[in-house]
């Protein structure tokens, strides 16, 4: 009994409710620590170009040659001297036709006075031409042959021309290290020749629900029970920021249960847990933490949803860690509550254990359709519906019953989130949005 007191004194030790802004700067700078540990032997793995898309990359990717590697036409028309085009309209000798891919011994050597090369867009400009003017712009004199063109319109020097090396230089970085590879880098990539890419091995993050009211998905409930659900919408989640999840099962509401399954979580990468962290009887977690030794950052945040949530370490577990210690979050198991919470604390920790550069967390704004009327004291990210088309975007709440409506959630695309300071805000008033896709 005097343990279990103890132990109850030890959390309220700990006990620190923060901002949602200091508990965000809190995470980030664990986040940081984390990608500075990060030496890479054992956290890199080669995978083939396709299967790199959406990783992060561990080792910069240069130009193995200039980009582009020649003078290149961005349009169709005609490489010409723009000195020629003094005095309009001009008529000039069509001494070539160059294609995208055209052989070398067949672009015309150099392009003198009074001439002018057809070329399509993406071939090479001959040399002896500073320009390329739009075949819109241009009339065949000579219907059969094309051999003279007479042009309408003058240019510039440089126009419609990309200048070899304009993009990048042969050795030049194309792609940072840490990297995530999205379409346009994996392309970037393939232009450079890699078939093959050094990226940042997916970390394994430890899902584990708490409550002797949940059941397994294929479970047929009891009258008084539950599916767990957060377990999967988490590895969902996981999933999208680049983790591999691995899914614990449900942890009963007795210590010696759930210290067991915790002591394996601890074995991942990072371990997220849901539910246990507020202040019921029955609520374990911050009390079995605190007898594994845990170090606490903060135990609860300022926000609706999600202000019980916990973010820690803990070096206890299994003996081959050899004394590291693993990030842990224990997140409220109200459904909306551990989404949201995932994603504001969460997924930094996790990006970051990806090998992935840090980012801010940043909000859209949208016109507000409904008035919104909440008390203070809190930071708000309530599921909410955007709207609209092209610049008139709108945003409004949607009808929810709690943040363990997670039925509202799947009905919303993003979060309206609303200062601590706000009580009303009136429709049409501008307000921040943060993103539910990622």
């Amino acid at each position: 009994m005097l343990c279990r007191i103890i132990a109850f004194m030890s959390v309220a030790a700990v006990n620190v409710v923060l901002s949602f802004e200091d508990a965000r700067r809190v995470v980030e700078g664990q986040a940081e620590l984390i990608r500075a540990s990060q030496v890479g032997e054992g956290r890199t793995e080669s995978v083939e170009l396709l299967a790199a898309a959406g990783r992060i990359l561990f080792e910069p990717v240069l130009a193995d040659r200039d980009i582009p590697p020649f003078a290149r036409s961005t349009r169709d028309g005609y490489a010409v001297r723009s000195a020629d085009l003094s005095r309009l309209p001009a008529t000039l000798a069509v001494i070539g036709e160059i294609r995208a891919g055209e052989q070398f011994d067949k672009i015309p050597n150099n392009l003198g006075s009074g001439q002018a090369a057809s070329i399509m867009t993406g071939a090479p400009v001959p040399t002896g031409a500073d320009a390329v003017v739009m075949v819109e712009y241009s009339s065949q004199l000579d219907a059969k042959s094309g051999a003279r063109v007479e042009i309408r319109r003058g240019v510039d020097a440089g126009e419609n021309i990309v200048p070899r090396g304009a993009e990048a230089r042969a050795g030049a970085c194309l792609i940072e290290r840490r990297a995530r590879m999205n379409a346009a880098a994996v392309a970037l990539a393939a232009s450079a020749g890699k078939a093959q890419l050094q990226v940042y091995k997916r970390p394994r993050v430890a899902v584990l629900s708490t409550g002797d009211e949940l059941v397994d998905v294929e479970t047929t409930p009891g009258p008084t029970q539950i599916r767990n659900s957060n377990s999967y919408s988490l590895a969902a989640q996981i999933l999208s920021a680049g983790g591999e999840p691995v899914l614990l099962g449900v942890a009963p509401d007795e210590s010696q249960g759930l210290r067991r399954l915790i002591d394996d979580g601890l074995k991942a990468d990072l371990l997220l847990m849901t539910g246990g962290v507020s202040m019921g009887r029955y609520d374990l977690v911050e009390q079995v933490l605190t007898e594994m030794s845990a170090e606490f950052f903060f135990t609860g945040a300022k926000i609706q949803p999600g202000r019980p949530i916990v973010f820690g370490k803990c070096g206890a577990g299994s003996q081959s860690r050899a004394g590291r210690a693993t990030y842990f979050f224990g997140l409220p198991g109200n459904p909306v509550s551990t989404m949201v919470t995932f994603e504001i604390f969460a997924r930094p920790v996790l990006e970051a254990l990806t090998g992935q550069s840090a980012r801010k967390l940043q909000f859209l704004h949208a016109r507000l359709k409904r008035e919104i009327s909440v008390k203070t004291g809190l930071k708000r990210f309530l599921p909410a519906i955007l709207s609209g088309e092209f610049e008139d975007s709108q945003v409004e709440l949607v009808a929810w019953q709690g943040s363990g409506d997670i039925a509202a959630t799947a009905r919303a695309n993003c979060y309206i989130v609303i200062p601590e300071d706000r009580e009303r805000i009136a429709a049409g008033e501008w307000v921040a949005v943060m993103r539910s896709d990622w």
